[in-house]
């Protein structure tokens, strides 16, 4: 029901969008949306970067124990 967002779709809600804040304010939220994003990345990244380590560090320790 939800799986797919289309043209269409991403229209319609871009009109409402502009209905409810008008032209002036979707530049800054558009602005704010995308730090909102690249700063998520930022943090899914470093914490899989640090899972990555873990992982790295606990088989260092398993093959010192062999």
């Amino acid at each position: 029901m939800f799986g797919r967002v289309g043209v269409p779709e991403l229209i319609i809600v871009l009109v409402i969008a502009l209905v409810i804040f008008g032209p002036a304010k979707l530049p800054e939220i558009g602005k704010a949306m995308g730090r909102g994003i690249s700063e998520f990345k930022g943090h899914a990244n470093k914490i899989t970067e640090d899972i990555n380590i873990t992982d790295e560090d606990q088989n260092d320790v398993k093959d010192q124990e062999s």
